[in-house]
């Protein structure tokens, strides 16, 4: 493994236990809400925070261990790649890539034609004399990997790297993102809450939670089957905790769900809000799980309208914005939601 990790933070209301390994090769997505210690984590992975205990090391080379080994940011075998890119507004672009192998001592001529070579690679050819405020937010975004990636680190570390970031720039930046760590030797880490970006960039996700890491997996592991419902939410279902016997899960929070195979034992149900139907009065047919509830809100979600509904069994549910006007509904309505049970994901604890 490039990067192996046990960092220990305590920062006020704080407290960060992580551990972490990155292998070669290999890019790793750490996600997590506002406060979970995302950025906490990476900077103690660069050098710029001394954790309050455990071990960073790359490729077998401790840089800090509690009491023995502290080796500064400037000395590591890194590249950081910020939210806001951070470029030296005095610098010309070049200027500004070149700076990491200039303040390794390379000669300028030498650093400067690498940096020139770096910028053809990200798209930026011809804009090495122009000082970073005269580009765009994707332009500089660029540049600022291009500054990471030319003194060939071992570890790269990319902190919301697209989020300041317009749309339409966004899926530009991301894909050409995405080839760059695909050719990438070392070990990166990009901190994210955004799960397009760590599903569309990373081998491998981390949830952290107050902290903690309580899920990991690949992004399609995590997406399938998530085990808290921060997890659920970022990737669109519903998370109901709950008790299999047989066909039917009795929830947690009260309510009995009915699902296609028997199954026994502590699980998760996990309902997509494409599954729910929503109607004004009781349906009749062949659905086995039909539950009174309350709309709460409604959120236009691209074509769709996404209702928050609470209920014994609280749900989210999606439904066209024609049939949301035609059904006339409003935050308040008392309706009917039906979920087909082969409709119904269910795996254990």
């Amino acid at each position: 493994m490039t990067l192996a990790a046990h960092v220990v933070v305590q920062r006020g209301s704080l407290h960060l236990d992580v551990d972490l390994t990155v292998a070669d090769g290999e890019v790793l997505a750490v996600l997590g809400p506002n406060g979970a210690g995302k950025s906490t984590l990476l900077r103690v992975l660069a050098g710029l925070l001394p954790p309050d205990g455990g071990r960073v090391a790359l490729d077998g080379d401790t840089v800090w261990d509690e009491g023995r080994a502290h080796v500064p940011a400037h000395d590591r075998s890194l590249g950081m790649v910020f939210q806001d890119h951070l470029l030296f507004p005095h610098l010309s672009v070049t200027e500004n890539v070149a700076f990491g192998l200039r303040t390794r001592g390379v000669r300028r001529a030498e650093a400067r034609s690498a940096a020139d070579g770096w910028l053809d690679r990200v798209g930026l050819v011809g804009l090495g004399d122009r000082r970073p405020g005269e580009l765009s937010g994707g332009q500089a975004q660029r540049a600022a990997l291009a500054r990471a990636l030319v003194v060939d680190p071992r570890l790269l570390l990319l902190d919301e790297p697209l989020s300041a970031l317009d749309a339409r720039t966004r899926l530009t930046v991301r894909a050409e993102l995405r080839r760059h760590l695909a050719e990438f030797p070392g070990s990166a880490v990009l901190v994210s809450h955004d799960p397009v970006d760590a599903m569309a960039l990373a081998d491998r996700v981390v949830v952290v939670e107050e902290g903690r890491v309580v899920q990991t997996g690949t992004p399609a592991e995590v997406a399938r089957r998530p085990r808290t419902d921060y997890v659920a939410r970022l990737v669109g279902l519903v998370l109901l905790p709950g008790a299999a016997t047989g066909t039917s899960v009795a929830l947690d929070g009260g309510g009995v769900v009915s699902i296609g195979e028997e199954t026994t034992g502590p699980v998760f149900v996990a309902v997509r809000p494409a599954s729910v139907a929503l109607y004004l009065e009781r349906p009749t047919g062949s659905p086995r799980n039909v539950w009174p509830v309350r709309l709460v809100a409604a959120t236009p979600h691209g074509s769709e309208v996404r209702c928050d509904l609470a209920g014994e069994v609280p749900l989210t549910a999606d439904v066209t914005a024609t049939s949301f006007a035609e059904l006339g509904l409003a935050p308040g309505a008392q309706v009917w939601a039906s979920v087909k049970a082969a409709d119904v994901t269910v795996y254990t604890r």
